[in-house]
């Protein structure tokens, strides 16, 4: 299949989903997390879930990470240069939903991010390599190129993996995939079981 195919495909799975589903899958990823050695570092950057294309509830993670003290990350996408900026989240900042259906900040303090350590990144499918598709306008993968390249790479999906797609060079391969029913390990991955 190829991306356009796999992005069908997992985009009509969703809709297959209601509200409860998603909710009790996203929590089982949630959980399913704490097995990851990923909870000794300090900035964690996590994505707002886009209710309408029924992306993972990330909210059950923000609350095992702001139980842990930790320093989260959100961002706020440009759509004219495709770029995101990032924002420390804090008590008093301000989420408003874009025009694309973006839950994001208004304003906060700014993250460069070369300082995340842990990045839990969205997406529609991924492979056994760790190759992920997303929605095609590229935010993470130019994101994910100014993070250091020891930053650890989270993918979450409500499905499990496929078993091969063609992926593009500039693809930034994740470190590991959580799913509801299990971990998917990538690449260097071992060096944080």
């Amino acid at each position: 299949m190829d991306k356009a195919e796999i992005r069908k495909k997992y985009k009509k799975l969703r809709q297959n989903l209601n509200e409860e589903d998603i909710e009790a899958l996203s929590l089982e990823i949630a959980n399913r997390s704490l097995e990851l050695s990923i909870w000794e570092a300090d900035y964690y950057h996590l994505f707002l879930p886009i209710s309408s294309k029924k992306e993972v509830n990330t909210e059950f993670l923000l609350h095992i990470l702001q139980g842990k003290d930790k320093s989260i990350v959100i961002s706020r996408s440009n759509f004219d240069t495709l770029e995101m900026e990032h924002f420390l989240l804090q008590e008093n900042t301000k989420i408003k939903v874009s025009e694309f259906g973006i839950p994001e900040p208004e304003n906060g303090v700014r993250i460069d991010p070369e300082l995340l350590d842990v990045i839990f990144v969205p997406l529609l499918a991924f492979n056994l390599l760790g190759h992920r598709i997303g929605y095609g306008k590229g935010f993470y993968d130019r994101f994910l190129s100014l993070c250091r390249p020891e930053s650890v790479k989270v993918g979450l999906s409500l499905f499990e993996a496929e078993e091969k797609f063609i992926h593009e060079n500039m693809d930034f391969p994740l470190d590991y995939c959580i799913t509801p029913k299990k971990i998917y390990g990538f690449k260097n991955s071992n060096l944080y079981l």
